[in-house]
């Protein structure tokens, strides 16, 4: 059942990088094959947390016309997304495409609403001339209504937080290939800190809780001891990603509580 399970998530997950993937057909022209994925990217990371923040855009929406006069509004605004993010526009992808003769502006306007955290992301992947290029070359529109339907849904009810890192590990696949490139070369396997996990786990009685332990932090990313020894998820650039697949390893145990690869996806 539980090998089963596995094997439909990572179908499911490999289909939606698919769906996302086709958005490369809008840009075919203006943009040559490997550019896509710098329109893809950072498009599919913009709707994730487009996707996560929507219940609570209103809430957002309100408790900023409260707290904006204030100097320091963080922490109000955190608190009524839900998240450590947050977007102070009034557009949402649906407002976007209701309005087609400003959508450029208009999309800048909901950029610009994000919470710095997430500017910087977005900063990053150089978000600011794939746009002008998109708007001079004119798939823009396309791309959002592309995004904003229902197959290009990513909001968290429907998608895990690990089920999002391997639709952006195949994503991520697809653009180095497009360059020629492996795409190990861009992230560390999951398949490799899967088999790290299991040499830290060798030998660990889970249901005597020997050797492993896992440690909570107010719904954060948790540390694991093992050995007596603190894995921190802040110890390294690939903590939390390296973390959480061994977190959803300690769960894959038989019912004598010991560690059992077998029962894991290969």
């Amino acid at each position: 059942m539980a090998n089963e399970k596995f094997t439909v998530v990572g179908t499911n997950t490999q289909e939606k990088a698919t769906v996302i993937w086709n958005v490369a057909d809008l840009l075919r022209g203006p943009f040559k094959p490997h550019e896509y994925g710098l329109v893809i990217l950072p498009m599919t990371v913009v709707k994730r947390f487009h996707d996560c923040l929507l219940p609570t855009h209103q809430a957002v929406l309100d408790t900023y016309e409260k707290v904006k006069k204030l100097a320091v509004t963080d922490g109000f605004l955190r608190r009524a997304s839900g998240y450590q993010f947050y977007n102070t526009s009034k557009y949402t992808f649906d407002r976007l495409l209701a309005d087609p003769e400003n959508i450029e502006s208009n999309f800048r306007d909901y950029l610009n609403g994000f919470s710095a955290n997430v500017q910087d992301v977005l900063a990053k992947f150089d978000f600011e001339n794939i746009i002008k290029r998109m708007v001079d070359s004119n798939p823009l529109y396309l791309v959002i209504k592309e995004f904003g339907s229902q197959k290009g849904y990513l909001g968290p009810d429907k998608i895990s937080a690990v089920d999002c890192g391997y639709i952006f590990e195949d994503l991520v696949r697809r653009f180095s290939e497009s360059f020629g490139e492996e795409a190990g070369a861009h992230f560390t396997s999951r398949d490799i800190i899967y088999l790290m996990t299991d040499l830290l786990l060798s030998g660990a009685d889970l249901q005597r809780q020997e050797n492993v332990t896992v440690r909570h932090d107010h719904g954060y990313q948790p540390d694991v001891i093992l050995h007596g020894r603190t894995h921190s998820r802040n110890q390294s650039r690939y903590g939390g990603y390296m973390l959480r697949s061994g977190v959803q390893s300690l769960h894959i145990c038989d019912c004598k509580g010991r560690y059992d690869d077998s029962r894991r996806q290969s």
